[in-house]
């Protein structure tokens, strides 16, 4: 069986089960793999002559750009073959910086399909915080609308604009001009580097996450399940470029399913303009953080006919009531879940399954999970922990340029979260602040939890 074929059937596995989670759960295996490219694999196969919509982004003054699955493909193409002509080759590492526009999605395959690195930033980063992303990062290009932010920083890099032109930075639209066939240059293999994400917030300085070809690619399938997604869903994930979360729902775990990545842009938040996007364009599955649920129960959500069937929070813990509004709007219950920059989805309360408020969920397919008390042994309360004698394929590969770091979280069989099952940061790690132990009950099978994406 080839390494396309063991995916699809991990995929299919999961698809075919998503309202099974006892049978998902037991009987999931990780897809083993030892040469895998997902944009060249999966996205490619799948989009050859698939004129369906993979990406459809919708601004405040109506205007709509739609591009297809095939679209996409040879659009990536073309980026690929433009990031070449600039000198990118394997391992090469592209900080990208930009907006929810379509460049975006043809970028990151593009860089996939290249064997370089991607390393997503968020347009609210300093001129600081970059030039330190760009040192430790060792990036080779960069690409971004906001061309002013560098000005200051050593032009190390090939500059790549995505607006108006600036001198001694080269112009995304040349790649326009580029073959619409690629070739990649040898195999790639599935523990190549393909993401590097700059942590934010419990340390000093940021850490660098380093995630392969299939840590993300493979490792999202939990995430798929997870979001209940199916083929030929519209998928929208309220989420800025940049963090993981992103990545997370608003790429791999739509595409994994075959279903449409939906984005609606705009300047300023209003609740009855998303609420009518959402029924103007026919969303099927939604992901929000708590702050846009709180603003939508505002709302007379009953005046809004959703065709809504997966409603999912991710952020923080959701309080009671914006649970029971929705599902007496809607009839449908909001799920949680947790994961980490680190992770892909470990745990969630899975599609169909009963939900016990008070818990974050049960472990994902895939994914073992163990309290630990300070001392490292199972408890009742304690440290939530991923054990490593059936790896999964959803953890990075380690903190780059730093093996302490590493070694601290990855220790005794097990990988550390450095979080309580409430979300609450552990002082088993040094690394980490705060003492909060809390019961094995939280993760079950519940309706609110918190979420954190480091």
């Amino acid at each position: 069986m080839s390494e396309i074929e063991r995916f699809l059937k991990a995929r299919d596995f999961l698809l075919a089960n998503r309202g099974d989670y006892e049978t998902a759960y037991r009987d999931f295996r990780w897809p083993e793999l030892d040469r895998f490219n997902w944009a060249l694999d999966y996205f490619d196969s799948m989009a050859r002559g698939n004129d369906k919509p993979a990406l459809l982004i919708v601004e405040e003054d109506g205007s709509r750009q739609e591009l297809s699955f095939r679209q996409l493909s040879e659009r990536s193409n073309q980026v690929a073959n433009y990031l070449r002509q600039l000198g990118v080759r394997r391992g090469d590492c592209i900080l990208l910086m930009m907006g929810n526009e379509a460049p975006l999605w043809e970028l990151m395959l593009a860089a996939i399909k290249l064997g370089a690195v991607i390393s997503p930033a968020t347009t609210l980063l300093t001129s600081d915080d970059l030039a330190d992303r760009i040192r430790r990062g060792n990036v080779k290009v960069v690409v971004t609308r906001n061309v002013e932010k560098f000005a200051a920083i050593p032009h190390a890099f090939t500059g790549i604009t995505l607006g108006k032109p600036v001198a001694d930075w080269h112009g995304y639209e040349d790649s326009l001009r580029t073959g619409t066939s690629f070739v990649p240059e040898g195999e790639t293999h599935a523990e190549d580097p393909l993401f590097l994400y700059f942590t934010s917030g419990t340390t000093a300085q940021p850490k660098l996450v380093l995630h392969t070809h299939q840590s993300y690619p493979v490792g999202h399938l939990s995430t798929m399940y997870w979001l209940g997604l199916q083929q030929g869903d519209i998928h929208w994930n309220i989420s800025s470029p940049g963090w993981a979360k992103h990545a997370w729902s608003c790429f791999f775990a739509p595409w994994n399913a075959a279903a449409t990545v939906f984005i609606y842009n705009y300047a300023r938040f209003s609740a009855p303009d998303v609420l009518q996007a959402l029924v103007r364009h026919g969303v099927s599955t939604l992901c929000a953080p708590p702050t846009v649920w709180r603003m939508l129960i505002q709302e007379k959500l009953a005046d809004y006919p959703v065709k809504l069937r997966e409603v999912i929070g991710a952020g923080e813990p959701l309080n009671p009531e914006i649970i029971e509004q929705i599902r007496n709007a809607w009839g449908i219950t909001i799920r949680d879940g947790y994961g980490q920059t680190e992770t892909t989805a470990q745990i969630g309360n899975a599609p169909g399954a009963l939900l016990k408020p008070g818990s974050m969920g049960r472990p994902l397919p895939g994914y073992r999970v163990e309290l630990l008390d300070a001392d490292g042994r199972p408890a009742a309360e304690g440290e939530i922990c991923l054990e490593l004698r059936h790896r999964p394929l959803g953890l990075m590969r380690g903190y780059a340029g730093d093996e302490e770091k590493s070694a601290e979280v990855v220790r005794e069989g097990y990988y550390h979260t450095g979080m309580s099952p409430a979300g609450m940061p552990m002082a088993t790690s040094p690394m980490l602040a705060g003492r909060t132990m809390f019961s094995r009950h939280r993760i079950t099978a519940s309706a609110h939890s918190s979420w954190r994406v480091s």
